[in-house]
């Protein structure tokens, strides 16, 4: 296990004194992040971005009702092994074990349901991960959390539909969905195929071999169907790639919709001015302009304890998403200590209740200086994530432009294809529902 210059040095001296030393008042998350490879951008941006908000936690407010946060880092390298091997490393760590899990991966999400389960930490896949989790009925432990991949999936359709003119104006279009070849990429084919069959459009899926440097060949096809529009669900190098490609072979960019993890500087920028007037979705935006970003470089980088090597990085997508993760788990321990106790360390089937009653509204996120930064957020029993609002941006050639305001998600298609997905893997894995109307 790698430590990061990031981690809070306090747990570390405690660590080396010895367990005795360890304060009742810390609460230890243990990230496994990934910082080398073709990822990198994105794990160095958003467990950046997410350090960054747990530090300032700790250095404005002193903790959260005086519990300092502590966190060590684990170099996964976006390997599913490996993820498994971090999190079982890091489960016992701090006081009360580790609080929460941030994968940030969908393989690793998909590879520690049933760990999880047994071992009463809480998953949190803000963004990815796998969408059937949203029942939580069947996934206690697991939260995807914002929006899911098959929401974002119908809001990309409805975006298609409002630039066609209207959702009738979609039957007989032909969109191509060009994919990463990963369970990440797979994950959203099945809400395509349903959306086809309600709208009348055809749908093309075109799979990318990891890591997504090679794409002649799937452009080639992109050129021969000729699409009225094409879905991006690239990560990492794959999206600039495809970009360039698009340009190569005389594809329009305006007619082209990323995924949120292939709407970040770090895919448009690589691509010189072929990204110009690309859209993606996204569920934070850019910007250093709201009142949490000004304290995180009040607090932590005036300080010199910012976390990111490259400060031109700071407020960029994904940077701000790793603050929404921060966020999130801020705001879900100090629900838990509502009910567990303030001013204590809780545990991870504690931070599990605390995620479930979240409730981000928007006068909280005033009060959090993060209005207008992510959507708001209700988390219950029967719903692990949420929310289900995506907007648009489009890359004006230097930076991110909002073009919409939020989509609400199609929950008439999704809601049933979750329930249906999650029952059947309760029953592969003889898990009976919880009764939602008794968990408070």
């Amino acid at each position: 296990m790698k430590m990061k210059k990031s981690a809070l040095i306090g747990f570390a001296v405690a660590a080396a004194l010895g367990a005795s030393v360890v304060q009742a008042a810390d609460q230890y998350i243990g990230l496994p992040s990934y910082r080398v490879g073709p990822y990198a951008a994105g794990g160095t941006g958003i467990y950046g971005g997410m350090i960054d908000y747990f530090q300032l936690i700790n250095e404005r407010d002193g903790g959260i009702n005086g519990v300092k946060l502590t966190w060590d880092e684990c170099e996964t390298e976006y390997n599913n092994a490996r993820g498994v091997e971090c999190y079982e490393r890091q489960k016992k760590n701090g006081p009360t074990g580790n609080t929460v899990v941030h994968p940030l991966s969908t393989g690793i999400t998909y590879s520690l349901i049933d760990k999880v389960a047994v071992d009463k930490i809480p998953i949190i896949s803000i963004g990815y991960g796998r969408t059937d989790a949203t029942d939580g009925r069947y996934f206690p432990y697991v939260f995807p959390l914002i929006t899911n991949y098959w929401s974002q999936s119908t809001a990309k359709i409805k975006f298609i539909g409002m630039k066609e003119g209207g959702m009738d104006k979609l039957k007989g279009k032909k969109i191509v969905n060009i994919y990463h070849d990963s369970a990440y990429g797979k994950e959203t084919i099945p809400v395509l195929d349903a959306q086809a069959k309600k709208y009348g459009f055809t749908v093309k899926h075109i799979p990318v071999a990891h890591p997504g440097n090679e794409q002649q060949s799937q452009w080639l096809q992109v050129r021969q169907e000729k699409p009225d529009w094409v879905i991006l669900r690239g990560w990492g190098v794959m999206s600039a790639v495809a970009i360039k490609a698009a340009a190569k072979v005389g594809f329009p960019r305006e007619k082209m919709v990323g995924v949120w993890w292939s709407g970040a500087e770090e895919d448009t920028i690589p691509a010189g001015s072929a990204a110009k007037g690309y859209i993606a979705a996204g569920f934070n935006v850019a910007g250093t302009n709201y009142p949490v970003m000004k304290d995180i470089q009040k607090y932590v980088y005036a300080k010199g304890k910012g976390n990111m090597d490259d400060k031109s990085r700071v407020g960029s997508i994904y940077h701000n998403r790793g603050v929404v993760h921060g966020i999130i788990t801020v705001e879900a321990i100090r629900k838990a200590q509502e009910k567990f106790g303030k001013g204590k360390s809780i545990t991870g089937e504690q931070m599990r209740w605390g995620i479930e009653n979240l409730n981000i509204d928007n006068a909280m996120l005033k009060k959090l200086g993060a209005e207008g930064f992510m959507p708001e957020l209700k988390i219950s029993c029967m719903d692990h994530e949420g929310s289900g609002k995506v907007k648009f941006q489009q890359w004006d050639g230097k930076q991110w432009k909002v073009i919409t305001d939020w989509i609400d998600a199609d929950k008439s298609i999704v809601r049933p294809m979750i329930e249906e997905s999650a029952a059947k893997y309760g029953k592969e894995k003889n898990i009976a529902p919880r009764d939602c109307s008794k968990e408070s």
